[in-house]
């Protein structure tokens, strides 16, 4: 079978270009691994889908894991790594009912459809104030400090970093004195980050990190010891942290294939070069975005532009439906935008090729000129 190799990623002649926000492309080598994996862990002659989540084998896989994945955070002993289930939905309740104590409030910075479930998640628990609202602007840009309104003693801040669905980002964490929770789903290890300036870190696997089934949290020790004790034992982050990640039976496959890619990361060159990459592959887009007078409409304002997901638009939907139809057609899947705002969306994670982020743009370029 032909390949060719981009920028530490190879494009197998019989794969199409994937470009779905998730679950996601992965690295090709890691998907190799796995397939072998399967079969035989390690010689084994036990696939990882059938060892035990408490034998040697495993053991390895988790601390190898760990270590590489504080490896690449630079968060050594400060922080807990856990593996968790229920994706980031399921954070939107862990955090408020580990952190949100009574007579406290948490504020949230609503900047895109998941912040908004987070916020709308923690006033079930407890006392939530909306430190910034987006949606008359439909979530155009995430808010300069001027746009902020903390309240006056929040026991945190939580935000999203990235926003998959309307495509923008922080471009650094947000100024505030108390603690800071961060979504990170859709860019996790895509760039050099304050990991250590937040008192949690959390990412569904299926973006940018592995397939569905997990979520990486980095806990701060010091945070978690302010937790409250009146949870259900199982959405304790300590019961996590003291087991493990195996206080019960974990998604072991998940966790490996996390795993893999944490390696690949380090091997391609770590978190420098992965942003270095990310650009590169994004500005080629955005190039052509900003270069056809006006035919294409970019979602983001320019200074808020998301390097994972870049989302827009033609001039009518009709031609936007035409788009994902022709791109289809040409080995391009999965460009059709989120339900809530239409238009396409290309979302080139860590593992997509720089190629793909070429043909994408030379197929931009020609739609343009045949339908402008």
């Amino acid at each position: 079978m032909q390949t060719s190799t981009i920028q530490g990623t190879k494009m197998h002649e019989d794969r199409i270009l994937n470009f779905s926000a998730g679950p996601a492309i992965l690295p090709e080598s890691v998907l190799e691994q796995l397939r072998e994996d399967i079969w035989n862990l390690n010689g084994s002659g036990v696939g990882v889908l059938e060892h035990s989540h408490r034998g040697k084998e495993i053991d390895t896989i988790f601390e190898e894991a760990v270590a590489n994945c504080k490896t690449l955070a630079g968060i050594e002993d400060s922080h807990e790594v856990l593996f968790l289930q229920g994706g980031a939905s399921g954070q939107f309740a862990m955090i408020p009912m580990n952190f949100l104590h009574q007579g406290r409030t948490a504020d949230y910075l609503v900047t895109g459809t998941w912040a908004k479930k987070a916020i709308q998640e923690a006033q079930r628990i407890g006392d939530a104030h909306c430190a910034h609202d987006g949606s008359a602007t439909l979530f155009d840009h995430v808010p300069t400090v001027d746009e902020i309104d903390l309240s006056l003693d929040p026991a945190y801040l939580h935000y999203c970093s990235n926003n998959t669905i309307y495509g923008t980002r922080f471009d650094a964490m947000p100024l505030a004195s108390c603690t800071k929770i961060v979504d990170m789903s859709s860019e996790m290890f895509s760039r050099p980050w304050d990991y250590t300036g937040h008192g949690l870190v959390y990412a569904g696997a299926q973006k940018n990190l592995g397939p569905a089934g997990v979520v990486l949290a980095l806990v701060s020790k010091e945070l978690m010891e302010t937790a409250r004790d009146d949870m259900p034992t199982i959405l304790s982050y300590e019961t996590h942290a003291k087991g493990g990640s195996r206080y019960h039976t974990p998604p072991v496959f998940p966790i490996h294939a996390m795993g893999l890619v944490f390696k690949w990361i380090l091997a391609e060159g770590g978190l420098e070069e992965m942003e270095r990459r990310n650009n590169a592959k994004a500005g080629l887009i955005y190039d052509v975005l900003d270069d056809c007078g006006g035919f294409y409409i970019p979602h983001s304002r320019p200074e808020c532009r998301s390097v994972m997901n870049i989302s827009f638009k033609t001039q009518t939907p009709e031609l936007d439906k035409k788009f994902i139809e022709d791109a289809a057609a040409h080995g391009m899947s999965a460009l059709k935008g989120h339900r809530s705002i239409g238009g396409m969306r290309a979302s080139i994670y860590n593992a997509f090729p720089a190629e793909g982020c070429k043909v994408l743009a030379d197929f931009m370029k020609e739609f343009a000129r045949t339908n402008g």
